[in-house]
């Protein structure tokens, strides 16, 4: 099981204006995954971000942080600069498996700037701000999550379904 941690960026949201609804449901969706150790609701401060995933990232070592909402057009959307500005390696893969599968929904999904990549051996990946945009996009991921982890966490063998000369 992998220790999970769950952002939610919102301006409204960390003033109490409006109910988190999207962390909730990443919470629902990854419990196979592992334990959520920790939820929060932040504003749109990519500041205030970043030291909260390089502290989920460093001091807690959270295994994977999923982040929900600040990644459209928005001027206060700042979460893809966050996240960029703490991660060491880039997933791209990720991202743009979750853009190709929202656009068969709508054409709007080629707005969304999302990234995913890796702090020392946490995976941080940006999910969308809307319920159902963060069912759709972590539906896709999901499958993949767990043989990305092992890899990362080093419990992965050397032997399996897939070699890890490939990835």
């Amino acid at each position: 099981m992998y220790k999970i941690a769950v952002i939610t960026v919102s301006d409204k949201g960390s003033r109490g204006e409006r109910k988190d609804e999207s962390g909730p449901a990443i919470c629902e969706m990854i419990g196979g995954l592992g334990e959520v150790v920790s939820s929060h609701v932040v504003p749109d401060e990519p500041e205030i971000l970043q030291e909260l995933m390089i502290s989920l990232s460093d001091m807690e070592k959270v295994d994977l942080i999923l982040t929900t909402g600040g990644t459209g057009l928005s001027p206060r959307d700042s979460t893809p600069e966050a996240t960029l500005a703490v991660i060491e390696r880039e997933v791209p893969g990720l991202a743009e498996a979750m853009r190709m599968e929202s656009l068969k929904k709508t054409n709007r999904a080629m707005l969304t700037r999302a990234v995913a990549g890796v702090r020392r051996s946490t995976l941080i990946i940006n999910l969308p701000g809307s319920v159902k945009a963060v069912r759709e996009c972590l539906g896709v991921i999901m499958p993949v999550l767990p043989h990305g982890l092992e890899i990362l966490s080093g419990r992965a063998s050397d032997c399996g379904e897939n070699n890890s000369e490939q990835n």
